[in-house]
């Protein structure tokens, strides 16, 4: 199943509707860019307020670590050429009950400090680079076959899954991030399931594969529909 996908005419992500025969409780999966139009972001917030509860990903808390990371994007709308935006949606202000299962800075920074030490040596050399690459040439990675996700592993993914990084990055970044995200969404499910409610999912694009994954072998949910929206024009 397409998350993210890219064609001629530019970049779009798709809405995904899961649901599961018994229960009223549905869910809406909103795969998110970090950066993207603002045509984007504003179509996201109108299909927001349609919906019961919000469960959004956000670390809480201070981290020059998490700041350093979101610098690698927050570049990129930097150069005005671009015509780009980092997510804007003010989310507690759409009027729809909102949580937030995500991991806390203090935490996060447990995690990496949990990496071995020549990884996390590496990460911070690696940033800048990523920086200004990003700032030149942010618009055009969007724009290109690189940004495609799906709910099944690239032949890239496979390649490096089981390289030592990759995988001390991936419970830091991804792993643990998600656990906590599917024990949420499986308490409103032991909670709420009677109820006729759309829950909004949303989370970065690159966590897509593993809610899709985690609700359909815990709970048998399964994706029905899916509606596209355009994160970028080509």
């Amino acid at each position: 199943m397409q998350i993210i996908e890219h064609s001629i005419i530019g970049t779009r992500s798709a809405v995904v509707r899961l649901r599961r025969p018994g229960s009223e409780l549905q869910f809406l999966l909103f795969p998110m860019l970090h950066v993207a139009s603002p045509r984007f972001y504003t179509a996201v917030a109108e299909r927001l307020r349609r919906c019961d509860v919000l469960v959004v990903e956000g670390v809480s808390g201070r981290s020059v670590l998490a700041w350093a990371i979101t610098l690698t994007y927050r570049v990129m709308p930097a150069n005005r050429r671009s015509g780009l935006v980092v997510d804007n949606i003010a989310y507690r202000s759409l009027g729809v009950d909102l949580i937030n299962p995500d991991v806390t800075a203090a935490e996060l920074a447990r995690g990496w400090r949990a990496m071995p030490l020549r990884h996390r040596a590496l990460m911070w050399c690696v940033i800048p680079f990523v920086a200004v690459a990003q700032f030149f040439g942010g618009t055009r990675r969007l724009l290109s076959p690189e940004v495609e996700v799906n709910d099944l592993p690239s032949a890239t993914d496979e390649l490096y899954a089981d390289s030592e990084l990759s995988e001390h990055f991936e419970r830091t970044f991804g792993g643990d991030r998600d656990e906590r995200l599917l024990a949420a969404l499986s308490e409103l499910i032991r909670t709420r399931a009677s109820e006729q409610i759309d829950v909004a999912i949303v989370y970065g694009a690159g966590h897509a594969p593993a809610i899709v994954r985690g609700l359909m072998d815990r709970h048998g949910y399964r994706p029905r529909t899916a509606e596209w929206i355009t994160v970028l024009e080509a």
